[in-house]
């Protein structure tokens, strides 16, 4: 994996396709089914990270839900179906939630791993519109 956003995917971001998945710390799955709207993302990061359902659905809100949660461990979010991702949304919200991964992973006192995870045949697609929604660093 190359580190750059601008060249690659960052070391904390990886896309693979929906085989095992390595994971130190805790595990989280996110179904993206469940999340191809930004409403439906919030409500199911709340269901996949056990976060308080009065957690504010807004990306500061998030934020902080992440920082407090990566204080207690390592934490890798598998996202299975990846392709559905935030799909019903312009590409700008991938980018936002990627944004705030990112910055959680590198603010973190413990490591924050993300694995976007789909079918051999949508992997590709997922790793370009991922490198679009990428923030440029």
């Amino acid at each position: 994996m190359t580190e750059g956003y601008a060249i690659g995917m960052p070391s904390w971001l990886s896309i693979a396709d929906a085989g095992p998945t390595d994971a130190s710390g805790e595990r989280a799955v996110l179904e993206a089914a469940s999340a191809r709207s930004r409403s439906g993302l919030f409500t199911a990061l709340v269901g996949a990270l056990d976060l308080p359902g009065y957690v504010g659905r807004n990306w500061d809100a998030l934020a902080d839900s992440l920082r407090d949660r990566l204080d207690a461990g390592p934490l890798t979010l598998v996202v299975d179906e990846a392709a559905q991702l935030l799909a019903d949304e312009p590409v700008g919200h991938l980018g936002l939630l990627l944004a705030v991964l990112g910055d959680a992973a590198g603010d973190a006192p413990h490591p924050l791993r993300v694995v976007l995870r789909d079918a051999p045949e949508r992997v590709p697609a997922v790793r370009r519109r991922t490198a679009r929604a990428l923030p440029r660093r």
